[in-house]
């Protein structure tokens, strides 16, 4: 089996020897594709020559792709003949496409004799995602991290042909991005997890990792957590508190303490002033604005807030996301939810917010939250959502996720994960790894192509990759490594 994840809609392998390359020349519409593909045969150890070199052809075409298909990410990918193709309705296809074909390669193995060279076999894929909301919800606030980091993570969900990655920015430990209005917010509320100071997107930084990830077709989606998980805010303003006092810095995990006071003054301004400059500085169509565990909360004051936050999201022209909490609010038609656990909740809300508009990002606990421990042993991660291993991030299915929804209402799937036992960029790789390829394949491929046996086998197939590019895994006993 081929070692592609997540796995294509289509693949063919035609009688053909395998395409030895020594060298690739790339011919690709624009330089910026040809400088990204070319980092892609860098990885696989084979360079970009002009002479004496296998030429990679790279052209946009309408027709491309798996028959039937208007997705604007389909693609088709052919190997063979001596050469190599990539046709696509879009440039993200064609991105795809090389993606693809680095997951192909097989290089020369230690010890083979000089002039032994990377090898792909011959092969016709057509290919387009199952969803369109493909993402990675990553949380840079319990512990920090920073923008190389970030980068880092840019380059793990673009190799998985994710297309969202969602930066939950503030909670009750700290704040991680400069806002010009509120310049205090990111220097006086610097705490995290254990304690010890943690550090802050600065607006260029910001606008930096937008671009990098824009250029490898990944939109980054910032969250600023409200009305709950507030305590970073109201530690540097005490008029958001009910008693106008601030409250203490906070160094721990506990959840559901903090929150905003609708009918305080300061209340409204302040979500202006954050909110307006989080949407003023993203280029994405998307805000997150939070809503999760707010428990001291009567149900009427958090529907105003839902309809505040919703409101101000839109006078700047972006979507407002909420966690699925918001579906205690009047959400609007467009607005979507990200459901993450149903304990608590009335299900029967979530298929009536869908009967008004409403879209789902499914990012479930027990499948998608990757900050879950894989065992009871595993020295890092959490539990309350059960432990997660491999099989469950894989075998699951998001139309079924919530009883009664439409399946027409499911935007999309999101892994996440959260840092409060995670300190360095080895420890969250080897949570998101291998597992995020599971939560890939389950947003890409169609359920009935799925197969586990087959996924471990490609996922062992891409561990060499892996290592290659530093990328720390967990060795799962599910797969034979």
């Amino acid at each position: 089996m081929l070692p592609l994840i997540p796995w294509p809609t289509e693949v063919t392998q035609p009688a053909a020897p395998a395409l030895e390359l020594a060298a690739v020349r790339i011919d690709a519409p624009d330089a910026a594709l040809a400088e990204l593909v070319a980092e892609q045969f860098a990885a696989a150890g084979v360079p970009v020559a002009e002479t004496d070199a296998v030429p990679f052809t790279l052209r946009l075409d309408a027709a491309a792709g798996p028959e039937g298909s208007d997705s604007p990410e389909r693609y088709t990918l052919q190997v063979g003949g001596g050469a190599i193709s990539a046709t696509a309705a879009e440039p993200v296809g064609l991105l795809h496409a090389a993606r693809s074909l680095r997951q192909l390669v097989v290089r020369a193995a230690d010890g083979a004799p000089a002039g032994t060279h990377p090898t792909v076999p011959a092969v016709v894929v057509h290919d387009a995602p199952r969803f369109r909301w493909r993402g990675l919800s990553f949380d840079v606030v319990r512990h920090w991290f920073g923008p190389d980091d970030i980068r880092a993570v840019i380059d793990l969900v673009a190799a998985f042909k994710f297309r969202v990655l969602h930066l939950h920015l503030t909670d009750d430990q700290g704040w991680r991005i400069e806002i010009p209005s509120r310049p205090e917010l990111e220097k006086a509320s610097d705490n995290q997890v254990g304690g010890g100071s943690a550090g802050y997107l600065t607006v260029g930084d910001y606008r930096d990792l937008q671009a990098y990830a824009a250029a490898r077709h990944v939109t980054i989606v910032p969250e600023f957590d409200m009305p709950g998980h507030v305590n970073a805010a109201t530690h540097v303003y005490g008029g958001l508190t009910s008693d106008g006092v601030a409250t203490d810095a906070y160094d721990g995990i506990e959840v559901g303490f903090s929150r905003l006071w609708f009918d305080n003054p300061a209340t409204e301004p302040f979500v202006r002033d954050v909110v307006g400059d989080l949407a003023r500085m993203t280029d994405g169509a998307w805000v997150h604005v939070g809503g999760d565990e707010v428990l001291t909360m009567e149900r009427d004051e958090f529907a105003r807030f839902v309809d505040l936050a919703q409101r101000i999201v839109r006078e700047h022209g972006k979507t407002p996301i909420f966690w699925q909490e918001g579906a205690r609010g009047p959400v609007e038609p467009g607005t979507l939810l990200q459901y993450w656990e149903p304990k608590g909740e009335d299900l029967d809300r979530f298929v009536a917010a869908a009967q008004a508009g409403a879209r789902f990002i499914m990012s479930p606990g027990d499948h998608a939250y990757l900050d879950m421990k894989y065992t009871a042993e595993h020295p890092l991660g959490l539990q309350w959502a059960g432990f997660v291993e491999l099989r469950d991030s894989y075998e699951w299915e998001p139309t079924e996720v919530i009883a009664g929804l439409p399946a027409e209402a499911v935007e999309g799937v999101s892994a996440a994960v959260w840092t409060e036992t995670l300190t360095t960029r080895d420890e969250l790789f080897s949570m998101l790894l291998p597992r995020l390829g599971a939560v890939a394949e389950v947003a890409w491929t169609a359920g009935d192509a799925k197969d586990f046996d087959g996924f471990t086998r490609r996922t062992a197939a891409q561990a060499p990759a892996w290592r290659s590019a530093g990328w720390a895994y967990h060795p799962t006993p599910q797969v034979a490594w």
